[in-house]
Parts: structure tokens; sequence; C-alpha cells
């Protein structure tokens, strides 16, 4: 006989071995990445047309404005000569600007050079002893005090007024003119490295103190390279000063020169190359400015 047994559904459940979920079931599924979106090129940059304008027209438009109200006021004038009239003798003059025909009759060239040399001469002189004292004024209270109210005395003084000192002085012409651009040219440079000098943070000389570095070191390796865009602008200005005064130390001491050239051309009533003179000065302290901009730039720290 064979007996039948019937289970219940929970017994059939309880007694089916457990399964456990596979991993690919239980895994959850793997984000979708987006496809890479190709980066877009950097737009480049459009032209400046307006500061383009303003670096180039504007000057050329002012030029030739000058000269434009320049020749509407010659066009009837029998004395004073018009721009084209001033051109044609700058292409003559300038065709053999380095003639010699003795001592009193130079090229303009040689004129130009014998100012430069001039101003040369006097300048060095100045930055030597102006830049050295500036940084003693600066570093030192007794300094300061002692020659402050001589500087504050002297520099007013007319630069002209101290050619006649150096005449009497040197004997000749050219180391007083050489003396008075010395003179004039020394003021911008004193005051400007002693101001840079005391405008140096106290926290720098409070370390080298720390350091306890020597006078020498705190010149050359902290003083300087802060003091420097100071002293470069009074350098700036003691060029155009002295540049600004060889052309009336020139004028009044004779010999070979730029100044002197202009007032010899007047004693000749050559008002053409009067004009053309004062364009060449003001061209050579246009150069001399810029360069010693382009040096102060380079070696600014800001």
């Amino acid at each position: 006989m064979v007996s039948a047994v019937f289970h219940s559904p929970s017994e059939v459940d309880d007694a089916l071995p457990a399964t456990s979920p596979s991993p690919a079931q239980t895994a959850p599924a793997p984000p979708l990445k987006a496809a890479p979106v190709p980066a877009a090129a950097a737009p480049k940059p459009s032209v400046d047309w307006l500061g383009w304008a303003l670096r180039t027209v504007s000057p050329l438009a002012g030029i030739a404005l000058l000269i434009g109200i320049w020749a509407l006021l010659t066009q009837n004038s029998s004395t004073f000569p018009t721009p084209l009239a001033t051109w044609q003798a700058a292409v003559v003059l300038f065709a053999d600007p380095f003639y010699s025909n003795g001592p009193n009759d130079q090229g303009i060239g040689w004129n130009i050079l014998f100012s430069l040399e001039r101003v040369a001469v006097g300048f060095g002189l100045a930055a030597v002893v102006g830049i050295p004292l500036g940084f003693l004024i600066g570093r030192s209270q007794i300094a300061s005090s002692m020659l402050n109210p001589i500087i504050s005395l002297l520099r007013p003084v007319s630069p002209l007024a101290w050619l006649p000192i150096g005449l009497l002085v040197f004997k000749s012409a050219d180391p007083a003119a050489i003396w008075t651009i010395f003179i004039c040219s020394i003021w911008p440079m004193i005051i400007n490295t002693a101001v840079g000098v005391q405008r140096v943070p106290e926290d720098y000389l409070n370390v080298a103190k720390v350091l306890n570095l020597s006078e020498w070191k705190i010149t050359t390796k902290i003083l300087l390279p802060s003091v420097l865009p100071y002293m470069l602008t009074g350098v700036r200005l003691s060029v155009g000063t002295a540049w600004l005064l060889i052309v009336a130390a020139e004028m009044l001491t004779g010999g070979v020169g730029i100044g002197f050239w202009v007032w010899d051309e007047w004693n000749n009533l050559n008002v053409q190359h009067i004009l053309i003179a004062i364009f060449v000065i003001g061209i050579v302290g246009l150069l001399l400015e810029q360069a010693l901009v382009a040096i102060a730039k380079r070696f600014s720290f800001e």
C-alpha cells in the first residue's frame, strides 16, 4: 500500500533551500557617462582700435594741428618763416650736419654732441655726489637736520645765477657750464633719494637689526632695491633740468654747443635755423626722458 503524504505550502517553502541573489542581480547599474563635449576654442582678443588710435593717431593729429596753426599765422608774414620754408632749410642743414670750418663754424651735429658731453659730465658728477648724500640724509637724523636748511636755501636759486660763480672760480667757459649743470641738477637726486630711504618699511630695518647686518649690507640688500624707483625719478628730473640749462649757459659762455649755435644764428638773423634748433632740442630732451622712463620701468618692483 502506498501512503501519500501531503504538506502544506508553508511547509514546502520552509523545506526549500534559501537561494541568495546573484551579484548581477544586486549590483546597481553603472551610471551612464555623458559624452565629452569638446572645449570651445578661446576667443581671439580683438584689436583695441581705440587704444591704438589714442597712442598713434592722436599725437600725429596734435602735431598736424600745431603745424596748421603755424602755417595759418605765417602765411602773410615776411619775417617769420613758414613750415615749408623751415622744412626746406632743415633738409639743407642736415645734409651735412658734421662739417667743420673752424672752431666757430661747425655743423649742428657737432654742436649737439658737445652739449651732450657737457650735460653728461655735469650730470654724472651730480649723481656721484647727490645719490650718496640722499642716502645719508635719509638714514641719519643729524645729517637731515644739518643739510635740509642748506638745500631749502640753495635749491630755489636761479640756475644762471650760479654761472658767474663758475666763471670766477674756473676762469673758463666749459668748466663754468659744467659747474652750473652740476649745482642745479643735484637737488632732485638728493631729495628723491632721501625720501625713498625714509619710506623704507620699518619692518625691513628691524629684521636687519635682528640679523645684525652691517650698514653696507643694509644699504645694498635692503635700501637700494626699495629706493631705486625714487632714485630713478630724481635722475629723470635732473636730466631734464641739465638739458634745459645747457642751452642758456652756452648762450652766455659761447664756444661750441647747441645754445651757442642758436645765439649765433640769431646774430645772423637766421630764424629758420633757430626754429630747427628748437625742434632738435625738444627731440633730444624727449629721447633722454623716454630712455630714463624705460629704465625706471625696467627696475620697478611694483
